[in-house]
């Protein structure tokens, strides 16, 4: 259908016309990109409803490289699960765009901006409708550059460029495994295409171990791309980039991007046991670990990021607990709450000018209400309180971890637990008690409706989208509904409520602070302020790795190749030369003497012979 290819090149021929043409107008630019992504919103709402009257909705392919064995169409895949992604991404982007208006005036590079948010965003909806996997790596890469651009946007400041370069790097390492899974599959099925691969899989009668390694191969490019341990490091320092291009990174797309590839091969996945039991470790432990780090965080922008860790780690094992169906609803409404969340933190820092430590706030509730009450919104939909849109997705995880691996389910409450008790912090300093930064209060303010009205859109999503708890059953209707635990869901409420209770005894008060946190925790919290000291050890690591092996191969280029090698046959050839130069003096009796010796010599190896 015509509309696939309006949401999928819409952006792509805004961020064209941008840079062409509009690199002045920042109006234009920016009524070009929004209009893009809008454009797009309405299409996949129409999408949908034509899914509703059971059309056909996937485009025919177009062949677009064939070289011997290797086949490689263009096509779109239209089902459900790309449909959920599509209205996502388009809508909450959309909201995500327009508040850019707002935050980012009188940025001198504004065009440049929005230029890069429609490139972002074409490389995400690519992922989302590829149908093979090399139309997906492409889009995955696309993806890679766009997100340097953006996290890089202020590249007169050190730590931005700094951070979009430890982003580009850190994920070409995920990416490498990724594409090294790809091309394993091939070699054993012959395609790339997702639905003749599901077909093939089972006629191929692969090992165990074969399908495992295939599996974590492809799995590399969750952990780069969903920032996950041990590549979760880029994912922090983004926060250098705007704040609506944290929104955008952290809510619905770019780290969204890996767990909606799991989903969309989940059934690589499910005949690997040993795979799917690594991948439901590796997210449990992501999660625990970013929680931990959250709780002794400043930065009002890092203790979101380190709550987007988190929760990518509880989608990332709810997969491998074998449910891509919960991990899929709550990247759904996680989506919602996390970027009204980081919607609400540009708001604050705009009202500070761009102040983001937390220490340096406090009793803005009544300074900014509309921004308060959408925090406070934001903050219960994360921690899963009921009924917003938060419990119930989490708590489906919650349940999936208690049916299947009781280990699991205690480190996912335990990180429940966490994420109530340092957004608590971050909520009580930050708008309740006394001004601790009496000039900043002063001259705080409510932000405009250009801010605000977005920000109210992803207040209502974030309150209703749980409601919405049939969207398993959307994405997969002939499976069956499992039975609801009704008392047990009402008792994980008690989660939540003790961290908040935690968190208010100690934040919620004019002279909160740290001290009691310090002292109870004493060299654990420092671990957990310095991040576990993780960025320190991989400096260790690639001087004592990279660095030694570049110093090898210096060593060798240096005195071997160029020594030994090309030195040597220089010093060779000079010495022959000045040898046969000896012989060319210009004098007949030289030539003579020559000329004889060689006679004397022909004859006598000639009689010897």
């Amino acid at each position: 259908m015509s509309q696939v290819w309006v949401i999928l090149f819409a952006p792509l021929l805004a961020a064209a016309l941008i840079t062409l043409f509009n690199r002045r107008s920042q109006g234009l630019s920016a009524a070009l990109s929004i209009g893009a992504i809008l454009i797009g919103f309405g299409c996949a709402l129409q999408l949908f409803a034509a899914m509703g009257s059971g059309q056909a909705l996937s485009p025919a392919p177009i062949q677009w490289l064939s070289v011997g064995p290797v086949q490689v169409d263009i096509g779109a895949t239209v089902d459900r699960l790309s449909l959920l992604m599509l209205l996502v991404v388009t809508g909450v982007g959309s909201a995500i765009q327009i508040y850019s208006l707002g935050y980012m005036k009188g940025d001198p590079g504004l065009s440049r901006y929005f230029a890069c948010m429609s490139l972002f965003t074409f490389s995400m909806l690519g992922i989302v409708l590829a149908s093979n996997f090399i139309q997906m790596f492409i889009f995955w890469e696309l993806v890679g550059l766009s997100s340097y651009l953006l996290i890089g946007f202020w590249f007169e400041r050190p730590s931005a460029t700094a951070a979009g370069i430890k982003a580009f790097l850190t994920n070409r390492v995920g990416d490498f495994g990724f594409m090294l899974g790809i091309l394993m599959l091939w070699s054993y099925a012959g395609t790339f295409d997702f639905v003749e691969l599901q077909t093939r899989l089972p006629a191929l009668h692969l090992a165990t171990g074969t399908l495992a390694l295939i599996g974590l191969l492809i799995f590399c490019g969750t952990v780069g791309k969903s920032a996950q341990f041990p590549l979760h490091v880029w994912l922090p320092d983004a926060m250098e980039g705007p704040t609506p291009v944290s929104a955008l990174i952290h809510a619905a797309t770019m780290v969204a991007a890996g767990v909606y590839m799991l989903a969309r091969v989940i059934w690589l996945l499910a005949p690997a046991p040993l795979a799917l039991e690594i991948i439901s470790f590796i997210g449990g432990f992501t999660a625990l670990m970013a929680a931990l780090i959250a709780v002794a965080q400043n930065d009002i922008k890092r203790i979101l990021a380190y709550s987007t860790l988190s929760q990518l780690g509880y989608m990332v094992m709810a997969v491998g607990l074998g449910g891509d169906l919960q991990a899929m609803f709550h990247l759904t409404t996680h989506a919602f709450f996390k970027a009204l969340l980081f919607l609400t933190a540009g708001s604050v820092i705009v009202a500070l000018h761009h102040e983001q430590d937390i220490w340096k706030m406090g009793g803005l509730k009544q300074k900014m209400p509309i921004t308060f009450a959408a925090f406070l919104i934001g903050t219960l939909a994360l921690a899963g309180v009921w009924p917003l849109s938060g419990f119930y997705s989490k708590d489906e995880i919650l349940l999936l971890a208690l049916e299947h691996n009781a280990g699991l389910f205690v480190l996912a409450a335990f990180t429940a637990l966490l994420t109530s008790f340092y957004m608590g912090r971050a909520f009580g300093v930050v708008f309740l008690g006394k001004p601790r930064d009496q000039h900043a209060f002063d001259h705080a303010h409510e932000s405009p409706l250009v801010m605000t009205g977005p920000m109210i859109f992803l207040t209502i999503l974030s309150v209703v989208g749980g409601w919405f708890s049939s969207v398993p059953h959307f994405l997969k209707p002939a499976a069956a509904e499992g039975e609801h635990q009704i008392g047990l869901q009402i008792g994980l409420l008690a989660i939540p409520a003790l961290g908040f209770l935690v968190s208010g005894l100690l934040y919620w008060r004019g002279n909160a602070s740290d001290a009691p946190l310090q002292r109870a925790l004493g060299p654990i919290y420092r671990a957990m302020q310095n991040k576990f000291y993780l960025d320190e050890l991989y400096a260790i690591l690639i001087k004592y790795t990279q660095g030694l092996v570049a110093a090898c191969c210096d060593f060798f280029d240096r005195w071997i190749l160029q020594g030994l090698a090309v030195g040597g046959l220089s010093l060779g050839v000079g010495l022959v030369g000045r040898v046969v130069n000896l012989l060319q003096t210009g004098q007949v009796r030289t030539y003579a003497l020559c000329l004889g010796t060689g006679v004397v010599l022909i004859v006598y190896f000639s009689l010897i012979g």
